[in-house]
Formats: C-alpha cells, sequence, structure tokens
C-alpha cells in the first residue's frame, strides 16, 4: 500500500464541484496490477486532499488461472470533498480488465455508471472462461449502464514500443496506461506516480521510462479522446479537497497503524517490545510492518509454528519486554492453551487477531467478525482477558495503544480485534503528537516486601508485581499450575482455587474502571432505536444512521471499542433504548453477548458473504424496526 504524506494547510475551495463522492473500482486479473493501482491512486487522491476509503478485494489463491472467474483481483476507492468513511456501497465507475472482472463486479455497479473495458481482453478464450457464450459489449446486456470500450492492449504495446519490450512486458505496463486515464479523468497529478516509478525501478530505469510512457499515454487518451462509443463522452470530474483539521496527514492501512500503535504503546510503557508472529493472511502484514521499526527497540521474530510464537512472545513478558504475538482466527485457535499459560502467570501480554473469514481454514483474504466470541470466551477454564475492537485503520493505533496500557498495568494479556478489512483498507490519518498520550511507566520489583517475598500479593488494581528473572533475593515459581495467594507456590486446595479464580476474575472486571464511559456517536442517549455496533462496521453504520436521522428518525448509534469487560455505564445507556439493533459480520456474537449482560433485547443484522456491510442494508433494518 502506497503511502502519502502532507502538510494540510487552509485552503480554497472554490471553483467546480461535481459529485460530493464518487466510488471507483479497478478490477482484473490477479496479474494486471489492480492492487497496485488502486494503491498508487489512493496515493494521488490523498495528496490532492480528498478524504478517502478503500476496500482491497482479492483472491486466496497466490496466482488463479489467468482470466477466470476466481482470479478477479479489486480495488475500491470512494473519496470526495465531504467525510467518507466507507469504501462505499456501489461505484460509479468500474474499470475491467477481462470479461472475469466485468462478470464478477459490474452487477455491484450503479445504474447509469460507467464501465471502461478493455477490449483487448474480449478474446473468444477469456469469454469462455469467464462463461460468456457472446461478448457482453455487443449483445445489449449492459444497456442500463454506459460503456467505453477500447483497446487499452493495444494502446499500452503501442505507448511503449519505443523502449523494446516483447509484448509479455510491455502489457505489464497495462495498469499504468489505466491508472493515467483515471488520473486524468479526475484531475490528479502524475508527478508523486512518477516519482515512484523512478524509484521502484531505479535499477531498471528502462522499465521506469516504459511505465511512465505508459502512464502519460493513458492521460493523454482522456484528453483527446472526445467522444466514447455510441456517442458517449469521457467525462472528468473535480471534487474540491475535503475540510480537516490542519496538520500532518498521511494515508494509513490497519496493519500498518496496529504495528506504529504497539511501538508508541511500548515507548509509553519505556519498555522494548518482542513481536513473535507466524505467517498467516491477513496478519502477516502486522509483522511486515514492525520488521522495519527496529530501531524503537522491536525485536521481531518469525517462529515455526503459532503456538511457538506465542510462546516466544510469553518468555520475553517473562524477561522484562512487552512480548507481543498476531495471528487470524485459525492461528489465534492454536493459541489458545499458551494464553490461558500468560493468565495463569499473569504476564502482560498483546495478542493482536486480524479476523477472517472461517472456521478452518474458511476465506483466507476475506473479512468477517466471526472471533468474538472466540476473544471474549475462547479458552479452557475460566480465564477471562480484555478484548478491545478498532473501528477503521486510523483508530487500530489508539487502540493498539490501549491494548499496551491495560496489558501492562493489569498483568494481562490483551486481545485486540481487528479483521480482514481494516488490516487492508487505507484512510487519511492526522499524525497525533506523541506528547498527547499520557506515558504509563513500568515498575519492575527490585527487592522483596517486608516480611518476604510475594510475587502474586496484589496492589488495589489487584496486579501482581512483575520481577525480571535474575533479579538477586526474587527467585520465585511462576508456571500453568495453580498458584497459593501471595507465595505463588503450588497449591491445589479448593479454597485457594476458589479464591484466585476470583482474583483474576475481578481484576479483569476492575479494567472497566480506568476505561471511558460509554458515549453515544450520533443521536441522543435514549430514544426508540440504538444502533450498536462494534469493530469496522462503524463506517456503514455511521452513515445510514447519518441518513435515519436526516429524515427525521428517532435513532441513536453506538460503538463499543472495549469489549470486555465493557464500560460501566453501557448496560444503563442500552436500556434507556425502546430497540436495539445489532449489525456484525456474523451470526450475532455481540448481540448474544449484551443480551447475557444486561437482559435486554438486542436484535441481530447477520451478514457473513465475505464482504463488509452496505449502507442501504443496514438501513433497510432501520426503516424496519422503526415501522
Amino acid at each position: 500500500m502506497a503511502s502519502a504524506a502532507e502538510i494540510l494547510t487552509p485552503r480554497a475551495t472554490e471553483g467546480a464541484l461535481s459529485p460530493e463522492s464518487v466510488v471507483v473500482r479497478f478490477a482484473g486479473d490477479s496479474g494486471d496490477g489492480m492492487q497496485l493501482t488502486g494503491g498508487q491512486f489512493t496515493l494521488s487522491t490523498a495528496l490532492a486532499g480528498n478524504d478517502l476509503a478503500t476496500f482491497p478485494d482479492f483472491p486466496a489463491e497466490i496466482r488463479a488461472p489467468q482470466g477466470t472467474l476466481f482470479g478477479v483481483s479489486a480495488f475500491q476507492i470512494n473519496f470526495g470533498s465531504s467525510d467518507i468513511t466507507t469504501a462505499g456501497d456501489a461505484p460509479d465507475v468500474l474499470v475491467a480488465m477481462n470479461p472475469a472482472a466485468l462478470k464478477t463486479n459490474v452487477k455491484d455497479l450503479k445504474p447509469g455508471g460507467l464501465i471502461i473495458a478493455d477490449t483487448g481482453e474480449f478474446t473468444k478464450r477469456n469469454l469462455e472462461k469467464a462463461k460468456y457464450e457472446v461478448s457482453p459489449l455487443e449483445d445489449g446486456s449492459l444497456g442500463q449502464w454506459r460503456v467505453l470500450s477500447f483497446d487499452i492492449s493495444q494502446l499500452t504495446m503501442d505507448s511503449v514500443k519505443p523502449f523494446g519490450l516483447g509484448n509479455k512486458e510491455a502489457l505489464r505496463c497495462k495498469n499504468m496506461w489505466t491508472l493515467g486515464l483515471a488520473l486524468w479523468m479526475f484531475d490528479r497529478s502524475r508527478e508523486p506516480i512518477i516519482a515512484w516509478l523512478k524509484a521502484k525501478f531505479a535499477k531498471a530505469p528502462e522499465l521506469a521510462e516504459a511505465n511512465i510512457a505508459a502512464l502519460n499515454a493513458g492521460h493523454a487518451y482522456g484528453e483527446t479522446a472526445e467522444i466514447g462509443a455510441e456517442g458517449i463522452t469521457l467525462p472528468q470530474y473535480s471534487l474540491a479537497a475535503a475540510p480537516q483539521p490542519q496538520g500532518l496527514y498521511r494515508t494509513i492501512t490497519g496493519a500498518d497503524s496496529i504495528a506504529y500503535g504497539l511501538v508508541a504503546g511500548a515507548q509509553l510503557a519505556q519498555l522494548p517490545m518482542f513481536y513473535g508472529g507466524y505467517p498467516i493472511t491477513p496478519a502477516s502484514a502486522v509483522l511486515h510492518s514492525l520488521s522495519k521499526l527496529k530501531e524503537f527497540g522491536v525485536t521481531t521474530f518469525q517462529a515455526e509454528d503459532e503456538i511457538a510464537a506465542i510462546a516466544s512472545a510469553i518468555g520475553a513478558s517473562y524477561a522484562g519486554q512487552l512480548g507481543v504475538t498476531c495471528s487470524s482466527g485459525p492461528g489465534i485457535a492454536l493459541k489458545g492453551e499458551a494464553m490461558g499459560l500468560a493468565i495463569m502467570t499473569e504476564l502482560p501480554l498483546v495478542i493482536v487477531n486480524v479476523q477472517r473469514g472461517g472456521p478452518s481454514t474458511g476465506l483466507p483474504t476475506k473479512t468477517e467478525q466471526s472471533d468474538l466470541y472466540q476473544a471474549v470466551y475462547g479458552r479452557n477454564g475460566d480465564a477471562p482477558l480484555p478484548v478491545i475492537a478498532a473501528r477503521s485503520p486510523a483508530d487500530a493505533f489508539e487502540c493498539a495503544i490501549e491494548a499496551c496500557r491495560i496489558a501492562t498495568q493489569y498483568m494481562t494479556p490483551v486481545i485486540l480485534l481487528s479483521d480482514g478489512y481494516i488490516a487492508n483498507a487505507a484512510e487519511p490519518w492526522k499524525v497525533p503528537d506523541v506528547s498527547s498520550f499520557a506515558p504509563f511507566p513500568v515498575a519492575f520489583m527490585e527487592q522483596a516486601q517486608e516480611g518476604g517475598l510475594m510475587p502474586y500479593a496484589r496492589d488495589e488494581k489487584l496486579k501482581r508485581p512483575w520481577i525480571k528473572p535474575g533479579t538477586p533475593g526474587l527467585m520465585h515459581r511462576i508456571g500453568g499450575i495453580e498458584k497459593a495467594q501471595n507465595s505463588g507456590h503450588i497449591d491445589y486446595s479448593p479454597a485457594n482455587h476458589q479464591a484466585m479464580t476470583d482474583i483474576r476474575r475481578n481484576k479483569v472486571a476492575g479494567v472497566a474502571n480506568s476505561i471511558p464511559d460509554q458515549t453515544v456517536e450520533q443521536g441522543a442517549a435514549g430514544g426508540k432505536l440504538a444502533v450498536v455496533g462494534w469493530g469496522s462496521t462503524f463506517g456503514p453504520i455511521h452513515q445510514a444512521v447519518k441518513r435515519a436521522r436526516a429524515k427525521g428518525q428517532d435513532v441513536s448509534h453506538i460503538h463499543i471499542r472495549h469489549i470486555w469487560p465493557m464500560p460501566n455505564n453501557l448496560g444503563d445507556l442500552l436500556k434507556s433504548y425502546d430497540k436495539i439493533l445489532v449489525p456484525e459480520m456474523n451470526t450475532g456474537q455481540l448481540k448474544t453477548v449484551l443480551r447475557d449482560q444486561y437482559l435486554v433485547d438486542a436484535r441481530p443484522l447477520n451478514k457473513t458473504s465475505g464482504q463488509p456491510f452496505r449502507i442501504a442494508e443496514i438501513e433497510a433494518a432501520i426503516e424496519e424496526l422503526l415501522k
């Protein structure tokens, strides 16, 4: 994912305004470079000052057979001159690089939307792979949309012919030609992309020049092609910059945001950080980001498996560092036993779960929220731990800091929930002033208490002391077998186990005393309907409630960051509404927790398609409940 950084100063917003926001989807074969095209278009859009949200959508196969329906990769971006919180419901523009891309994506396009298609790929063989009997560009089946079709493949080869590339290498520049056309359509500068190409191909300048030539050719085509097929004019849009507070901005993905937040949290705790991980989609990007941050006291370790990854992180915490591990649902399941060890030993540990569709291997590259039960309940024995959920890529930064704070201040493992949508999506992020975050430095025990060492003695938070191994005079037992109160010796007695179980439970429950009360994002604290969400459903819920309130409907939006324990005021807040709707990308997990904890009649709105909620889906559910 490309990044853009800009000092945003007050700017004039005069001039021609087209729509307030536009949704564009680039779709093609996995080898067509759609993610790169979308990422670079995002870069130029961010530098233009628009607010934006993106949604990369790609297959799990490393390289599916070329031209097939299950090999289609897509990148959607919603950008505009107003507040953008989702990647958009339906695209206004679909760029389809082959028949399979058209077939799998055209059903999502708005009526009257624009299709840009590469006729060079609509060959008999490719049409057969996409299950088309005849070309949809010729049979009238696309009549409800505007269609602009031209031979992008040939135009690309013509543009790079002076550089002596073979056909295969020349066609790899096709995504840059397409990007050039998109940059013209939306009045974007080519300069950042040209600079990026020169840096990327610094060791092969002929490839840089070929790609730049393709980029310029696509841009020039937009300038000169006045009339498309059947008299359709190739449009050009102009969107003003979005109003934003003055400051330093950059685009950020959820994976990068989590990585930076973990580093910031470790710095605020004044600890070095150790990350033990194992590759898994879509969580691996966090390891990739952290591996570039060694100068901040970060050690990254790719273990041989998920169990070794979390065990190494627990070992680091025992040694006096902040242990961190990250995975997705299948890997989190494998880490379950070791989580219990961290709970029993009462060591700080941050566990990041970038959720994906399940169960088992499930949908490796598709998003879901189906691991909430796993996070809250998914360990043997009574083994509670705090759970936090990020709502967006930018929000993941603060959530990671919060996870570090709770882990170190309460000597407990903490789970931070993200998902595939948050991890891969990007949005503008105002880089925060680090001095605005309150430090929470850790104090290690250096000498025994009066009367002798008590490694499981408690403070007012029920936190036990953190003792670095090798500290003179502080040798103590640690492990997974039940501990005696205070002394930490092995103790199987019924009364001791009851007491220790209660202490561990009460310590985690006490975290609620150091978190903010639950707020209402939109609407009043009480009324006819509250739409309650968590995680990446924030954007579509926010927009759906905004539209409903614009119609005069009595509806509010509540979004929960602290999933366990929940804010102290949440029960009373929920009971102040007549009805509660809980949209989730699962079969109703938060809904069940809310019913269990507060005895409220929470109604589910569930989706497990691997795709994010659309605004319209939540809006329709609001209408239905308010009838």
